[in-house]
């Protein structure tokens, strides 16, 4: 699977909707700029909304905002977009950090606040898309006062998500995250406590893989050792889906007048069996979605998160052929 990385998502200098339509008019009349962020649990579907909405609403970049796909490397551990899977829509902030080194809060905002600005600068939308909320919380408190965010929140029900990040990991194994935590195994380093290494997985695996390098079990031994280190990361994967979800409720306090909830539980149902779901995906997330995000673009708001002072904004109204285009999609 090829994975897809800064320099592969090269930023476009102009881009214009079908027909000649910019979005200039949108960016050249607010004071503060407006981004977009999606939230969600991991494994809830934050990523593939992300690159629906900024096929639907371009020119669009996605700025990451997941503190393991910050890093360099382990791109099947860390569940990076694939090139195919990112459809052409240009990604911030995957793969930039060395993996040895702790990437701090202060270090996105930094980060974060430069790719936001360089989006606006070539009127293009910014989308902040990633499951580290901490991070999010971050930079929406270092810019209150530049920023207009709408925040859209991927919600699955916990027994329905646990269900999927469960079978989530068994595919990654099949896909290779064994053999991409062997490549940068060390058996000399036991910190699991910094930089990449604190990815769910590596500290899972340091045991089987300890045994294997060392030589001092039989196969046997291994099988069970491996079976126990994909038990784990099941169990850390559903645990760490929690927090996070705990973390949300907690900014659902503070933002709620502009935080959407969009339930995809059903979505992961269909999944779970084996039935299709593009079909839900479209209808009870990604076009809820579409609505909320235009009348946060085009329609006059004073919603702004709990933490930011209200202020007037002034707003273009949509071009006519906008308004007729949004009507068609929904």
């Amino acid at each position: 699977m090829n994975i897809i990385s800064a320099s592969v998502c090269k930023v476009q200098a102009s881009v214009n909707f079908q027909g000649g339509l910019s979005v200039d008019p949108f960016f050249h009349h607010h004071r503060k700029a407006k981004v977009v962020v999606i939230m969600g649990a991991t494994g809830s579907g934050k990523s593939k909304l992300a690159i629906d909405l900024a096929t639907h609403f371009a020119p669009a970049e996605i700025v990451n905002s997941d503190k393991m796909q910050l890093y360099q490397g382990l791109d099947i551990t860390t569940n990076k977009v694939t090139e195919q899977e990112c459809l052409g829509v240009p990604h911030h902030l995957l793969s930039i950090a060395d993996p040895n080194h702790d990437f701090t809060a202060a270090d996105f905002i930094a980060q974060a606040s430069s790719a936001v600005d360089s989006i606006v600068d070539r009127h293009c939308l910014p989308i902040i898309a990633g499951g580290s909320n901490s991070y999010i919380e971050a930079l929406v408190n270092h810019h209150q006062n530049r920023y207009q965010c709408c925040f859209l929140w991927v919600d699955v029900s916990i027994p329905v998500l646990h269900s999927f990040l469960s079978d989530r990991v068994d595919r990654m194994v099949d896909a290779g995250l064994v053999d991409e935590v062997r490549l940068m195994f060390n058996p000399l380093a036991t910190d699991y406590t910094k930089g990449i290494r604190k990815a769910i997985g590596l500290p899972e695996l340091d045991e089987f893989l300890r045994a294997e390098a060392e030589a001092t079990a039989d196969e046997k031994t291994k099988k069970r050792l491996l079976e126990a280190a994909i038990s784990r990361m099941r169990i850390n994967n559903c645990r760490l889906a929690s927090r996070q979800l705990q973390k949300i409720h907690r900014l659902h306090g503070l933002w709620k007048r502009n935080m959407h909830r969009l339930d995809a539980t059903e979505v992961f149902i269909k999944k779970s069996n084996g039935e299709e779901s593009m079909e839900v995906w479209e209808n009870q997330v990604v076009k809820k979605s579409r609505r909320i995000i235009h009348k946060f673009l085009y329609e006059e708001s004073h919603n702004v998160p709990a933490a930011v002072p209200s202020k007037t904004v002034m707003n273009m109204p949509p071009p006519p052929s906008l308004v007729a285009m949004a009507t068609a999609t929904h």
